[in-house]
């Protein structure tokens, strides 16, 4: 079948990532199928890269300086193993737990939509909750034609599903794609670059599909407390959250809405930062006191 390379990225949670190659080692691949996986540590402080290397020595970690952040962790594993030409890149997270048959359904379902459309596609894997057994990520859809960063997850089906992005927890990239497209696009130092990923490939002509089932488990990461989400905060505080790596930082933002959004992409770059205003505005009219009765009554006078 060929040669894959896992690329993976993680920062101060080893147990998380332990975990997850665990799972890795464990799946069956199909005949003639080789696995190599890429870790790139980013400088943790919590002896991840050495706990790698003394549990799964055939993993090859990557050093980073502690500042790329998931897409800069991912931007270098591809550039170390891009040159080595692989058959297929599997991003998969540190926190997400495979099941033991997810690469054979994975490299399956790429063979069966390939033939079915005529060119190579992204495989996405679907992960669920494991208490609650919901989709968490994988493939996603818009929400409508005039919701187009609005991305709900494509759910597990019997069949593989057509997205038109997806999260990078676990994708599988044929050479000819991760060829044409080049590496993650360095203007996103966290979220969005997998985003952007997907929708460039599929305005290049390459379709991204869901496969059938889930993949294996993961819990989402991240809620609105103590984000830039959250309406608790201070004004002041919302923004300087928003305009970090984690939140919603304004040039990375601007390059998604301008690419992807059409001639209405302004409108679509300003709204974030417009509604955290306008919340902020109305939750301290709402606080206003009522005026007393006394007032009242002396104004009719």
């Amino acid at each position: 079948m060929g040669r894959i390379a896992v690329l993976m990225t993680c920062h101060n949670r080893v147990e998380k990532t332990l975990g997850c190659l665990d799972a890795l080692m464990k799946n069956a691949l199909p005949p003639g199928t080789s696995l190599e996986v890429f870790l790139v540590d980013d400088n943790s402080s919590d002896g991840t890269g050495r706990s790698v290397s003394e549990r799964f020595p055939d993993v090859t970690v990557l050093k980073g300086g502690g500042s790329l952040f998931w897409n800069g962790g991912m931007r270098l594993a591809f550039e170390h193993v891009a040159r080595r030409d692989f058959d297929f890149h599997l991003w998969l997270n540190d926190d997400t737990h495979l099941s033991p048959d997810a690469i054979e359904r994975l490299v399956a379902t790429e063979e069966q939509v390939r033939q079915r459309v005529g060119m190579p596609v992204i495989i996405v894997g679907t992960t669920q909750d494991p208490k609650t057994g919901k989709a968490t990520y994988g493939g996603q859809r818009r929400r409508g034609r005039w919701r187009l960063l609005q991305l709900d997850v494509v759910q597990a089906g019997s069949a593989p599903q057509r997205c038109d992005t997806f999260n990078g927890n676990c994708a599988l990239v044929p050479r000819e794609i991760y060829r044409a497209l080049g590496n993650l696009d360095a203007t996103f130092r966290h979220a969005m670059g997998d985003t952007d990923y997907g929708f460039r490939a599929n305005k290049a002509g390459f379709g991204i599909w869901a496969m059938p089932g889930f993949a294996g488990t993961c819990v989402i990461d991240h809620t609105r407390h103590q984000t830039y989400l959250d309406v608790e905060l201070p004004l002041r505080e919302r923004f300087r959250r928003m305009f970090q790596p984690k939140g919603l930082p304004p040039r990375a933002w601007l390059t998604l809405t301008r690419r992807h959004c059409g001639p209405l992409w302004p409108a679509y770059f300003l709204w974030p930062y417009g509604k955290v205003i306008v919340t902020w505005v109305l939750r301290a009219l709402r606080r206003q006191p009522a005026p007393t009765g006394g007032a009242a009554s002396s104004r009719r006078n």
